[in-house]
């Protein structure tokens, strides 16, 4: 009886020291490796079993837009059961706010704002206060689409690499416009511009630096100006490179001023204005940064049918813009399928559409199907419309520092005019 006691508790310890140990091992490897992966990398084509809403803040300014967002919301929740609340913003900045105001209140887990549409400024704002989710994109499976490893501006924004913190969902360039019945030639450079208002005095202008169509025009212009030294615009500004950047673009704003409308003294604060200038005949070229705004414009009557788009021959500034995940969002399996969908081939051909939205699409159709390519062929072309079988040069957008930078610097050279 002694002997089997012995057996018995030589055989106990021998499993605790060879079997107990192997089999620990086994349990925190493999439900780390495949177990636990799933429950971080949800199925995002899953409907939710519980109703969800979805807080998009995006910017509310166009109707285009705004109906685009509501389509979204029809398709989400029908496929996900996902509502998305497309809560209208006049200014980004609005909503980063908010979101570090919930962080300094120590709100880390039920964030108001789920989804927000960002790039340059409000992007990097974001990123240095840690206001965004981190290496989410990845497991988006539509992300691929866009062939990122192929194409680095579906990861950098503004200059700043995006380190999966957001992802990409549409692209837009600088584009100018004209009337085609008072102007026979429009301008292709920034040089010949100059030269359209000396012809044309009073008939062009541009924004204030503080509307995003204004500092555009200003990036634009140092970009063109400063071919022997554009690669400075590409790092974080400071004084010597502004001091680089900023002599060829004073003189040369300093000669257009004069020339443009109510001779400079006034301009106008937003986008939307030069659009109306143009449509009762005061301006008679004016510039965009959403080529399918014009052609909408003229089927509503806003501009006249002797409009045309086209694209600067030295090249047109372009950016892509993007949606994050703030870091407190309660639901984050909700709102990647929501991303997902954005970036789905059904989605973003809908969006490129003219009578949608015209926003560029950031999928790589290389890798489309014959299906999903032919979602994005449009049946005709608009005579308004730019046509996009001219190929130009396209500038990214310089370091985001560079945006305040030139925009204090223009404010302390000219002051405010309205």
């Amino acid at each position: 009886m002694i002997n089997s006691n012995v057996n018995l508790a030589v055989l106990v310890v021998f499993l605790r020291l060879t079997l107990f140990p192997l089999l620990l091992s086994f349990l925190l490897t493999f439900p780390a490796k495949h177990v636990y992966a799933k429950l971080e990398q949800p199925d995002v084509h899953q409907r939710t079993k519980q109703p969800t809403t979805v807080q998009f803040h995006a910017w509310g300014g166009s109707a285009q837009v705004n109906s685009y967002i509501a389509w979204v919301n029809e398709q989400v929740s029908a496929q996900y059961g996902i509502t998305v609340n497309h809560v209208k913003l006049a200014d980004t900045s609005d909503a980063v706010s908010r979101v570090l105001a919930e962080k300094s209140a120590g709100n880390h887990s039920q964030g108001s704002v789920n989804l927000i549409w960002i790039n340059g400024e409000n992007f990097a704002a974001m990123k240095r206060h840690g206001l965004l989710l981190d290496n989410w994109v990845a497991s988006v499976p539509n992300f691929a689409l866009t062939n990122p490893s192929r194409n680095p501006a579906m990861t950098n924004d503004f200059g700043i690499p995006t380190n999966g913190q957001e992802a990409p969902w549409g692209k837009a360039s600088m584009v100018f416009y004209y009337n085609s019945k008072l102007v026979s030639s429009p301008p292709l450079n920034i040089n010949e511009l100059l030269s359209f208002a000396e012809q044309f005095p009073g008939r062009f202008t541009y924004p204030l630096p503080n509307d995003y169509l204004g500092i555009s025009f200003l990036k634009y212009a140092a970009i063109t100006l400063n071919e022997a030294h554009r690669d400075v615009l590409y790092q974080p500004v400071n004084a010597q490179a502004l001091a680089t950047i900023t002599p060829a673009l004073w003189q040369y704003l300093d000669a257009l001023h004069p020339l443009m409308y109510k001779q400079g003294d006034y301009m106008v604060r937003q986008a939307s204005q030069l659009q109306q200038l143009m449509g009762t005949g005061e301006l008679l070229l004016a510039f965009s940064f959403t080529a399918s705004e014009i052609p909408s414009a003229v089927n509503r009557y806003d501009l006249p049918q002797s409009i045309r788009t086209y694209a600067m021959q030295n090249g047109s500034l372009a950016n892509v813009h993007f949606i994050g995940i703030t870091y407190n969002t309660s639901n984050v399996t909700a709102a990647k399928q929501v991303v997902n969908f954005l970036l789905s081939p059904k989605a973003q051909a809908k969006k490129q559409q003219l009578a949608v939205w015209g926003d560029d699409s950031v999928l790589d159709r290389s890798l489309l199907s014959a299906s999903s390519k032919a979602l994005f062929e449009e049946p005709t072309q608009h005579p308004s419309a730019l046509n996009k079988e001219k190929s130009v040069p396209l500038f990214a957008e310089p370091h985001s520092s560079w945006t305040d930078a030139l925009r204090q610097a223009w404010f302390e050279r000219y002051g405010e005019r309205f």
